[in-house]
């Protein structure tokens, strides 16, 4: 992009609406490529092993020391229950059967939402993974709750304590 509008100079975007758009966005003045800002899909499981819930303690910012269940960003090519299949080898070394949706929480003040499923642990087997520093089995009365990383985190908890897995929504996806 060129920032006086001649021919081979770049130059910084332009912000404008552009046709039958009804958002101001980033656009190239040289090509007219647009910029589509979207919110990003936080994926994450609440998973457990016989009563007691998986917690990994962040080793990375935002929230670094702070409790979560193992969630991070959706990666392209990949179903939001994949993700959060991902997110829980990768935060705490285990592995999982995924069960059914347990919340989706809009979040736009930062652009993100977030979409946990309910989990069972394979095993007791797990470690913290690079982006944690611990990683535990809690039982319900031994959680955290005041070092929770994020509020969502404590939203999806408390679902799945106050929501039976038989009452659970079921996702259905289908690709075309």
């Amino acid at each position: 992009m060129n920032q006086d509008n001649r021919p081979g100079k770049s130059g910084p975007p332009l912000e404008m609406v552009p046709d039958g758009d009804t958002r101001e966005r980033r656009v190239c003045a040289d090509c007219g490529y647009i910029e589509y800002d979207n919110p990003k899909v936080v994926v994450g499981a609440v998973c457990t092993w016989e009563d007691r819930v998986l917690l990994c303690r962040r080793a990375i910012q935002p929230r670094l020391g702070f409790w979560t269940v193992p969630a991070g960003f959706m990666e392209l090519g990949e179903t939001m229950a994949a993700g959060a299949a991902r997110e829980t080898y990768e935060e705490a070394l285990a592995r999982v059967d995924m069960g059914p949706l347990l919340g989706v929480y809009e979040i736009p003040h930062i652009s993100q939402i977030h979409v946990f499923y309910r989990a069972r642990l394979r095993s007791p087997d797990f470690a913290p993974g690079p982006e944690s520093a611990e990683v535990a089995l809690f039982d319900w009365d031994g959680i955290p709750w005041d070092d929770m990383a994020f509020p969502s985190i404590t939203w999806a908890l408390k679902k799945f304590r106050d929501q039976p897995e038989e009452s659970a929504p079921h996702l259905d996806c289908h690709r075309p």
